[in-house]
């Protein structure tokens, strides 16, 4: 591929687009300029004919000029006196800086030529630039000092035939620098973007998936990278100034112990999300359950609500003043501390277990299993030596994303930690409370060190072992592992862990009719029209951000999927660290890093819609390249090689080979980015505008203000919105026969 006539043509054709591109950039530069110019002059010119002939006390003189900023932003003035016996012009009024700027300088070729072009009745652009002082306080310890334009422009006396005095006005370099600045930017990146494609397409075999893997760099290195790199650099900035007392502060005991304290919690979340997350998948996709999709549906129903308001219920039930524990029962307990966090982030997470296990023992193709059933294994033997090493991979997979959920969660603990303390809490505390960015910025990266401990861990165990079972001629059977008291013994347990979450949500429900939860228990319907009429425009906008990002994180996932596990290319390791490394640290801190790396130029977003759908996009992101990944495991590989050989490139066998046979991981995938979509609180508390609201957000302000009737109300509308969007999609998109099994027992 690298020959000497590629490696000239490459070569040759990069100097020439270079070439191109600094023809375009003096240009358009000298254009700018051409065109700045002659605005400030026209504006000058109008300006100067303003001077105040009828009254020229010094008084007025002087508010003439003050006004000029208010014509040409930024600009300051001084009035050059003539004086018809020394032929000279003196600065008596306007801007101190300036007339000291002229005293000084006055003498000098400059501004002798500009006062002699006044005098003879015309303007004049200094051609060198100044560096002038635009706010001086009155004991100089307060000052900004601006590259320059100066103008002369001659007050023209009532003769109409010389002058009487001439104005000169500074005007800030700022606009000409940052079209300049902005566009050196645009143009270095095209350039590199053109370096990079013609690299691609001139020197590699396969330039689809280099375009792919060229696009996900840019995606990642973008929105991940980038924002990050704004948060690192101002954990080591104090005061403007490199320092290391941020991260000293953040090193010390007290904050060690509140990641020793993330750390418990997160493996305790995790390990037990991911048994009662089997437990779920494993009853409805294993064995002959009958209420599958009822189960499924409860299932999933802790990611329909916003986080914290398993909380809320959790505390009117079981807090210390709780309806069951204090009125019915009388039991003194807390539930503040680990034990309540622990349950409730159980309850709140294991739905993303679930779902990740459920399309992985979906994909098990059950021959392997009948096979050993039919060597006389026992129905035990086959489970432990035959399916659960296959949907290992799934089991780590649901392991680290819950265990990383968990240390990035702060509306949980913030509820009900009590006195135990974790690193998540402390850092949204740190940065809304004192406003100590940089301080929140370095707590919420040592959260990265176990997640991405965690996360090489599983990466290297699974490369180590294969879990190939899609083989391109699947089985629609499904052999019973179970026999009846099994059933029934994981089918009641199942019921009892449903039956608890749904008095949960009845309270929810409940909150939506009562006056004043806790206060007043009388029944009423005023609460609806109240919460509808306040929350329909953050209703409608969280509806469509959370639609339009959807397939795109689907679609993204897949293909990101795809490439890491079936393509070789340079940094792919660096490509999934980064793809996973937004899971992993707290929504606080994504919010704040975006606003860091988007509310300037060239890439300016804060405020619109479209950084509420990239956040989206890359928040859930790692949900679904886990779930691809772990279904790709499972597929043999030929068949997408015996489709390439038969003439289908990227493209198409991801379409008609990949995709289909991912199915059920890619509709997981969506399902899973369109809920937290909907039920996102941390990161979007920050990115949200005027134009642009959230209904978690609202629903979170209601609960801050004790208008827990409200918020329930709105809790209420967005898990029927989700329903109604988990509904649609089952319908629209039926299940096909490679996945569907039927049970038959033995």
């Amino acid at each position: 591929m690298f020959t000497k006539k590629k490696i000239i043509q490459y070569l040759a054709l990069v100097i020439i687009f270079l070439a191109a591109i600094f023809w375009i950039y003096s240009q358009l530069s000298t254009n700018f300029e051409t065109y700045v110019e002659e605005r400030n002059f026209n504006e000058i010119e109008l300006f100067a004919r303003t001077f105040p002939e009828e009254d020229v006390s010094d008084e007025n003189i002087s508010m003439w000029l003050d006004s000029v900023s208010d014509m040409i932003p930024g600009a300051r003035a001084a009035y050059l006196g003539y004086d018809f016996d020394t032929f000279q012009f003196s600065a008596s009024l306007g801007s101190q800086p300036l007339i000291n700027l002229y005293n000084e300088n006055q003498s000098t070729p400059d501004f002798i030529n500009a006062t002699d072009s006044c005098y003879y009745l015309v303007p004049m652009r200094l051609s060198t630039m100044y560096m002038v002082n635009y706010s001086l306080d009155s004991d100089e310890t307060v000052s900004t000092r601006e590259n320059s334009l100066l103008y002369f422009i001659p007050i023209v006396a009532e003769s109409g035939y010389e002058a009487s005095g001439a104005l000169m006005i500074a005007v800030p370099d700022i606009a000409s620098t940052g079209f300049e600045s902005l566009l050196r930017t645009l143009l270095a990146m095209l350039s590199f973007a053109f370096i990079i494609v013609s690299f691609i397409i001139m020197f590699t075999r396969d330039p689809i998936t280099g375009f792919l893997v060229l696009g996900l760099f840019v995606i990642v290195a973008l929105f991940v990278a980038y924002p990050l790199f704004e948060a690192v650099r101002l954990s080591f900035v104090v005061n403007g100034r490199l320092s290391l007392d941020t991260w000293k502060a953040c090193l010390s005991p007290t904050y060690l112990q509140a990641l020793w304290g993330s750390l418990k919690l997160g493996v305790l979340t995790a390990t037990s999300s991911t048994i009662v997350g089997f437990l779920f998948a494993f009853l409805i996709e294993r064995t002959s359950f009958k209420q599958k999709k009822l189960m499924t549906t409860l299932a999933t129903m802790p990611m329909i609500s916003p986080p914290f308001s398993l909380s809320l219920s959790i505390i009117l039930l079981f807090g210390n003043n709780g309806l069951i524990t204090k009125q019915l029962l009388n039991w003194n307990i807390s539930i503040y501390g680990l034990g309540g966090l622990t349950l409730v982030e159980t309850i709140g997470m294991f739905p993303i277990a679930f779902m990740t296990i459920s399309g992985v023992l979906k994909q098990i193709d059950s021959t392997v299993e009948e096979v050993a059933l039919d060597l006389s294994a026992t129905r035990f033997q086959t489970f432990r030596t035959i399916t659960l090493p296959l949907a290992m991979p799934g089991i780590l997979s649901a392991w680290l994303l819950v265990f990383t959920n968990s240390l990035a969660d702060f509306a949980n603990p913030l509820l009900l930690s009590g006195d135990y303390r974790v690193l998540s809490t402390e850092a949204y505390m740190i940065v809304t409370g004192r406003n100590n960015l940089g301080a929140g910025a370095a707590l919420s990266f040592l959260l990265l060190l176990p997640t991405l401990t965690a996360f090489l861990a599983q990466r290297f165990w699974v490369s180590k072992k294969s879990f190939v079972t899609v083989t391109g001629k699947p089985n629609t059977n499904l052999t019973e592992l179970t026999n009846a008291p099994v059933r029934r013994t994981l089918t009641v347990i199942a019921w009892i862990i449903m039956g608890f979450i749904i008095g949960l949500y009845l309270t929810i429900f409940a909150g939506c009719f009562v006056r004043n939860w806790g206060i007043d228990y009388s029944f009423t319907l005023s609460n609806w029209g109240e919460a509808l009429s306040r929350g329909w425009t953050s209703i409608r906008d969280t509806v469509l951000l959370a639609a339009i990002a959807t397939p795109i994180a689907g679609i993204l996932a897949m293909v990101a999927a795809m490439l890491i596990v079936r393509k070789k290319f340079p940094g792919k390791r660096l490509l999934e660290m980064l793809i996973m490394t937004p899971y992993a640290i707290p929504g606080t801190l994504i919010g704040i890093s975006y606003i860091l790396a988007f509310n300037k130029p060239p890439i300016l977003l804060v405020g619109t819609a479209a950084i509420i759908v990239i956040n989206y996009v890359i928040r859930e992101l790692p949900v679904g390249v886990e779930n691809g990944i772990t279904a790709l495991h499972q597929i043999d590989p030929a068949i997408e090689e015996a489709a390439s050989d038969l003439g289908a490139d990227v493209t198409t066998v991801f379409r008609s080979i990949v995709l289909p046979l991912v199915r059920p991981a890619f509709l997981s995938s969506m399902s899973y980015t369109f809920v937290r979509s909907m039920t996102a609180v941390s990161a979007i508390i920050f990115l949200i505008s005027a134009r642009w609201n959230h209904l978690t957000v609202l629903i979170f302000n209601f609960s801050e203000n004790l208008r827990f009737s409200l918020a329930c109300v709105l809790s209420t509308v967005l898990i029927a919105i989700v329903l109604a969007v988990f509904f649609l999609m089952n319908h629209l998109v039926k299940d096909d026969k490679l996945t569907q099994k039927t049970i038959s027992s033995r």
